[in-house]
């Protein structure tokens, strides 16, 4: 293991950290306390508990968009199995892949509803139009008249409203979240170990698992996210 700048002499183990980037740096007493304990999924595909990602994605919202991301997960024990980074960066990565898969499917789907909705407004916009100038037609010279047409073409045009709020409005902040996981995915992950328990620490965390491949119990109560920047 290595300590790259900005780990303060601690022990730490996982990607290097490039020069100048945006560091997200997360407080946890065990490794599992990141991760959705109802998730039955392997560890690899399991969700990120929610709080834990809301910490992060607030942190990198406060980041320059331009900047590179990193994370630091600063961990109440001694280090563990070797790749035990390793595994935490893969769950990571896979984790925001995933978020960015599903802000991109709401975000085609949005554009679809956006079509759809474009096609009904045009064409009550017509209809609407065309009805106000047959009865102001039909009415020639009555101000009833005048106002119905007035009235058809104000309604056709508030059925114009969904399809211009979509294009308009709603489609970056989709976008917006979808890029910011796929940076997300992409940053390295680094933790940060203390020393301030025995060497059998890592048995307790999860998904920690022995040299012959049995799974450590899990005793230990998990602490709370220190989310203090």
């Amino acid at each position: 293991m290595t300590s790259p700048s900005g780990t303060q002499d601690k022990p730490s183990a996982g990607d290097p950290l490039p020069p100048k980037c945006a560091v997200i740096e997360v407080h946890v007493g065990e490794l599992k306390q990141l991760f959705n304990a109802i998730d039955p999924s392997p560890f690899r595909d399991k969700d990120l508990d929610p709080k834990a990602e809301e910490f992060i994605v607030g942190w990198a919202k406060d980041l320059p968009r331009d900047a590179t991301l990193a994370l630091v997960v600063d961990l109440d024990r001694e280090a563990g199995l070797q790749d035990e980074a390793a595994v935490l960066r893969d769950a990571i990565h896979e984790f925001f892949s995933q978020r960015g898969q599903a802000y991109g499917r709401r975000l085609r789907e949005l554009f679809r509803v956006g079509r759809t909705s474009l096609v009904i407004g045009l064409v009550a916009l017509a209809s609407a139009i065309a009805l106000g100038d047959f009865l102001a037609a039909l009415m020639k010279g009555s101000r009833i008249g005048e106002i119905v047409r007035e009235s058809l073409t104000i309604g056709g045009w508030v059925s114009m409203w969904r399809p211009l709020e979509i294009f308009l409005y709603d489609w970056w902040p989709i976008r917006s979240e979808a890029q910011l996981s796929e940076r997300l995915a992409a940053m390295p992950v680094r933790i940060r170990y203390a020393n301030a328990t025995g060497p059998d620490a890592w048995k307790e965390d999860w998904p920690a698992v022995s040299p012959r491949g049995e799974r450590a119990s899990s005793g230990a109560q998990p602490r709370a996210l220190d989310q203090a920047s």
